[in-house]
């Protein structure tokens, strides 16, 4: 009987058959569904997003009370706060006690009146009356650089030192008992000064060398802890370049 042999299994992988295997794999490769891109593109739609509205203002950010809160531009707080707050009342200004070069000006015969300076000076004296503190009403006791100019003596200075601010001090104290245990409770109302005890003092009249407005028995009008409206004396003003100044307190001596 003939014998047949069978062609061995290599000899099948011929160079064609190995090139159209290659061919059917590829092609399997590319019939595979695409997986999703979405996550790349949602990241880059947000830039454009951002694009659009550049022109727009951010949105506000809430603040912990739940409301929104917007901030202002620091021109626009100082331009409000320019418009809200007044100027700064300078006493040393009002008025000027010396000129540019330092030297102390003259008198005036300027009449004084209800001056915002004048209210601010009787405001310290009320605060020195709480406190019982004189040194917080110097602003209001007559300058002693005016003192000097006025007052016919010898050493006017240490007549102004020794003399007036020292009973000044005294009566700070005396008006201060007055307010009674709570002082700290009393709250200033005003000043009362009477245009008809006015009265312009010629040099020679107080052993001054020059003249100057004398107004007396004024007073300061404040409540005190239980609302009630209250009276304390002020004995004597008198004037320099158009303000009033306390020159005695409670009394003359």
């Amino acid at each position: 009987m003939t014998q047949h042999h069978r062609a061995p299994l290599t000899a099948l992988r011929t160079p064609s058959s190995l090139a159209f295997a290659a061919l059917l794999l590829a092609g399997l490769a590319c019939s595979e569904p695409t997986r999703s891109l979405a996550p790349v593109a949602s990241a880059s739609a947000e830039p454009r997003a951002a694009s659009s509205s550049a022109g727009a203002p951010p949105p506000s950010a809430p603040s912990s009370t739940g409301a929104t809160s917007v901030a202002s531009s620091p021109s626009a707080e100082a331009s409000a706060g320019a418009l809200a707050t007044p100027p700064a009342l300078r006493l040393e200004e009002a008025p000027r006690l010396f000129d540019t070069d330092g030297k102390p000006l003259g008198q005036t015969e300027d009449r004084p009146g209800n001056s915002p300076a004048f209210e601010r000076r009787m405001q310290l004296l009320f605060e020195a009356i709480v406190a019982n503190d004189p040194t917080i009403a110097e602003p209001a006791f007559f300058p002693v650089v005016a003192y000097e100019q006025v007052k016919d003596i010898k050493k006017p200075a240490a007549d102004w030192k020794h003399r007036l601010m020292k009973a000044f001090a005294r009566d700070i104290g005396r008006h201060h008992k007055k307010l009674g245990p709570e002082p700290q409770a009393c709250r200033f109302v005003g000043v009362d000064v009477d245009e008809k005890r006015v009265k312009w003092m010629e040099r020679g009249k107080e052993g001054n060398k020059l003249g100057y407005f004398r107004v007396t028995r004024s007073t300061i009008r404040y409540t005190d802890p239980s609302g009630q409206e209250k009276k304390l004396g002020l004995t004597s003003l008198i004037s320099w370049r158009g303000e009033w100044f306390v020159v005695h307190l409670d009394g003359f001596s």
